[in-house]
């Protein structure tokens, strides 16, 4: 971002990169486990899983070398055992601001359990089971962060969760303390049908990820940009460095833009136009920056009037942020790094695996496609399926400086190519109007959107849908952990727990001789219960009847005490009653209301509860003029949708004065 006013401080420029980098280390890590065997030893065990490794990375290779990744890669490699936790295959990705990447790791893991029937993978990132918080409407009462850790599984590509026994020793197979690691392979290889998650819990984690592979191309976007000819070159047989570079461009600090001062690498007179693939993700970031570039680094830009102003400033962020990667490394170093990749024995295997996936997609073998197609898949081969355990990570900056020794580019070439040049796509998604976006918030969310209310539905809108959800919603049990909002009875999941309802029971009419006395209910007691209903005083004891009796006469008495106090006061002018809406009623054309008798009544005249309950909410939401606030954000939980308030004066309540 440009600086304006006066020269920020260290400690801002140290705040503001702190804030931007925590961003970035979202981290989701990923297991897969092999089903046990206690006839294979620990040098088979490894063995096997380098297999498998070699082969997870050869299967999916097609749609992996083409992805675009916002910071790491998918990645595997044996990870031994330690700490109670068996030897395994172990990944993980910093995914960053793109939440896309976390989604699609997660459809590669289920489907390699359903391609590798042997494989029990788990998946988790910085806020833990993540897949249980996208189902969380959805999830049994019993299930908390507390309890289920070894509990979430995939396997068979099917979404699995361990249960928990209610009472000690009420299921053989299932532990009564905290799970282990191969104790849950163990009930998962024995006993899978009866782990596998509720239809409703598997529905809302497909809903995320149903979507790809075709999602892949989705997700991209594709603009012309008027970038030198050496990063041309570099994207050809590297796309996805464009990833790195506008990671550089997008967490710069003063320090890095030293080096965009006077450009060494990319000089700006080598500029050509080019089209340039970007994940959606990459292109927002490189967009939504503003961004004034040194008078001395040579970046001039057209007026923004200009018809490829876009196109220059684009060209202009991306190539700062190649500069930033490059100027991070030595200009020489030893190239001991490479290696032949076709001279490893598995590259045939691995290319006739990209060839029988329609990897090349019909390219005539030798051309410029097919070659440049053909780098892309031997740096994923070295990357990811030949990469040696001891081999270090080569950095993007010294990745870029190493393809500008090795390749040939031809000016000429490049710049009639730029008479060729594929369409931009519409980037008018930037520009969400309100309405797209909620639609993609409820789409997101796994709701169809409401169908737009007709006018004649606006006009006669039933207001008694607010007052009895919020009813509802009154009536339903809260804890410490939050409130239970109401369901549609048509999607609520019948349920029936004999044991808890007989318990619950047992508590109101009096312990059982070899129970305690407690008389406090245990937390899986008040599940059982839909509402605080009325006990019935018929089924109770006589001592204990006449002292719940006792009790509710003197909490009437108090209450009636508190209302004569409040009769003499002023607040009971803030609630509409059933007295005040009389005549309103009675003569509409009459706009004033009827003076107080002064006669000193001593009580109240009787609230309209659901009036006030409904005028408030009305009041709240017209307030909100149109954005997302508290009135419409617990409407719309509970499936209440209120048509937009074309009547924009205030709403005001009947008062006697």
């Amino acid at each position: 971002m440009a600086w304006s006013g006066s020269e920020p401080s260290n400690f801002q420029r140290n705040m503001e990169k702190t804030m931007r980098l925590a961003t970035v280390e979202d981290t989701v890590e990923y297991r897969l486990f092999l089903i046990p065997d206690e006839l294979m030893d620990p040098e088979e065990h490894k063995e096997i899983l380098q297999k498998y490794v070699e082969r997870i990375m050869t299967q999916f290779a097609p749609v992996l070398v083409p992805y675009i990744w916002q910071n790491q890669p998918f990645n595997l490699k044996y990870k031994p055992g330690k700490g109670g936790v068996p030897a395994h295959m172990f990944g993980m990705t910093k995914f960053g601001d793109n939440i896309e990447d976390e989604w699609f790791i997660v459809y590669l893991i289920k489907q390699i359990t359903k391609e590798f029937p042997d494989l029990v993978a788990s998946i988790e990132d910085n806020d833990g089971e993540f897949l249980l918080i996208e189902a969380a409407n959805f999830l049994p009462k019993w299930l908390d962060p507390d309890n289920s850790a070894n509990r979430v599984f995939f396997y068979h590509g099917e979404l699995c969760i361990i249960p928990a026994p209610r009472k000690p020793g009420a299921v053989s197979w299932l532990p009564t303390t905290p799970l282990t690691i191969p104790q849950a392979l163990n009930i998962i290889s024995t006993h899978p049908e009866e782990i596998l998650a509720s239809e409703s819990i598997r529905a809302a984690v497909n809903r995320r990820i149903r979507a790809y592979p075709e999602k892949i191309q989705a997700s991209l976007h594709r603009a012309h940009c008027f970038l030198p000819a050496g990063i041309v070159a570099v994207l050809k047989q590297r796309p996805r460095l464009v990833a790195a570079a506008v990671q550089a461009f997008y967490l710069r600090d003063p320090i890095d833009l030293r080096a965009c001062r006077i450009f060494k690498t990319f000089l700006p007179e080598t500029r050509i136009m080019t089209s340039v693939t970007f994940t959606k993700c990459l292109y927002a970031q490189l967009v939504q920056q503003r961004f004034v570039p040194d008078r001395r680094s040579g970046y001039k830009l057209p007026p923004p009037s200009h018809p490829q102003y876009r196109a220059h400033e684009l060209g202009m962020k991306l190539a700062h942020g190649f500069e930033i990667l490059c100027s991070k490394c030595s200009l020489h170093f030893p190239d001991s790094k490479k290696s032949l990749v076709t001279t490893s024995p598995l590259w045939a295997d691995f290319l006739d695996s990209l060839k029988k996936n329609d990897f090349f997609k019909g390219m005539i073998e030798g051309s410029i496609q097919y070659r440049d197609r053909l780098e892309m898949a031997k740096n994923y081969f070295q990357l990811s399926v030949n990469r040696p355990e001891s081999c270090l990570a080569v950095s993007p900056g010294e990745e870029i400086l190493t393809l500008l020794q090795t390749i040939p580019f031809d000016m000429e070439e490049l710049k009639k190519e730029e008479a060729s040049l594929p369409p931009e796509d519409d980037d008018h998604w930037l520009d969400l109007s309100p309405d797209q976006l909620n639609q993609l918030l409820q789409e997101a969310a796994g709701k169809n959107e409401s169908e737009p209310i007709p006018k004649e539905e606006k006009q006669n809108y039933d207001l008694t849908q607010v007052s009895e959800s919020m009813k509802a919603f009154i009536s339903k049990v809260s804890t410490h952990k939050g409130a239970e909002l109401p369901q549609d009875p048509s999607e609520a999941p019948i349920t029936f727990d004999a044991d808890s309802f007989l318990n619950y029971f047992d508590k109101i009419l009096g312990p059982r001789p070899h129970e305690s006395d407690s008389d406090d209910l245990e937390e899986e007691d008040f599940e059982c219960l839909d509402s605080d209903d009325d006990l019935n005083l018929e089924a109770q004891e006589p001592g204990e009847r006449a002292s719940l009796k006792g009790t509710l006469d003197n909490l009437k008495s108090y209450m009636a005490q508190m209302d004569q106090e409040l009769a003499h006061t002023s607040i009971g002018k803030s609630f509409t009653t059933r007295k005040q809406m009389e005549p309103l009623f009675q003569t509409a054309s009459n706009s004033s209301d009827e003076e107080d008798s002064g006669t000193g009544e001593s009580v109240m005249a009787p609230v309209d509860v659901d009036l006030n309950l409904v005028s408030n909410i009305l009041e709240s939401y017209s307030s909100q003029a149109g954005l997302a606030g508290p009135a419409s954000n617990l409407l719309q939980s509970m499936g209440v949708h209120l048509p937009h308030n074309t009547d924009h004066r205030t709403i005001r309540k009947p008062s006697k004065d």
